[in-house]
């Protein structure tokens, strides 16, 4: 299968000093495998060890690495954001977003590949459909990925198997969108605002394997996740519902 040779993963780092190394060979077979492909490694205040500067020597070692460090991120989403914008910014056909910590397979790149190569404007990794699966993650967040898919789709009207997943690949005519919104999500529900406004998108989801060693999710988050999902559910109701790709 042919891959467009330009394209970028966008990681967000935070304290990964423990598995920094086992990241970074995972991802470097993936390259070394599909012989093309570009890391943004974001980096902000919130990690406390020695992430940034493991971030640093690896992009003096190897150009494939780029280390963002961005001190003016307030949030995990900003984290986000600031990887798209430096990817999109260099140009990258494909964009992929994936969280540090090994959660999310790297070995799954080349099917989020695949699938943006085939025409979709998205790819959306599910833990849900036939293939993917959730390990070594407490009941807890089992429940709220869940639960959070299923109150998603009955309030927002969409019909994703899976409406929390973070990884997840974008053409970049997608990406320039979504850099232009306001998005109101601060945490979690980020991923759920995405998948709502690009609804109406050519989109496709790609069966992950996700693992979530942390059993806990601030009650911050969830009160943003819950303001964000009223926030359209009002729009809903009120017959402005927001989207950022028309029906087809």
């Amino acid at each position: 299968m042919y891959f467009h040779n330009n394209w970028a993963v966008v990681i967000p780092l935070a304290n990964e000093e423990s598995e920094f190394f086992d990241l970074i060979s995972f991802v470097s077979t993936t390259l070394d495998r599909l012989a093309s492909g570009t890391v943004y490694l974001v980096v902000d205040k919130a990690s406390k060890d020695k992430t940034l500067e493991l971030s640093q020597s690896l992009s003096e070692r190897d150009s494939r690495f780029i280390t963002v460090w961005s001190p003016e991120n307030k949030n995990v989403v900003d984290a986000y954001l600031k990887g798209y914008r430096v990817a999109y910014d260099a140009g990258h056909e494909f964009i992929i977003e994936m969280d540090a910590g090994l959660s999310h397979d790297p070995r799954a790149i080349p099917m989020f590949l695949r699938v943006l190569n085939e025409g979709n404007e998205c790819a959306f990794g599910s833990r849900f459909i036939n293939g993917g699966s959730t390990a070594d993650s407490a009941w807890k967040r089992r429940f709220l990925s869940k639960f959070g898919t299923t109150l998603a789709n009955v309030m927002l009207g969409t019909h994703m198997k899976d409406m929390t997943s973070g990884y997840q690949g974008f053409h970049r005519s997608i990406v320039k969108k979504f850099l232009e919104y306001p998005l109101k999500s601060k945490a979690h529900f980020y991923q759920t605002e995405l998948r709502y406004l690009l609804r109406y998108s050519r989109y496709m989801e790609v069966p992950i394997h996700y693992r979530a060693p942390s059993p806990s999710v601030s009650n911050k988050a969830i009160k943003n996740s819950i303001d964000c999902l009223f926030f359209y559910f009002f729009k809903r109701l009120n017959n402005k519902p927001v989207f950022l790709i028309d029906k087809h």
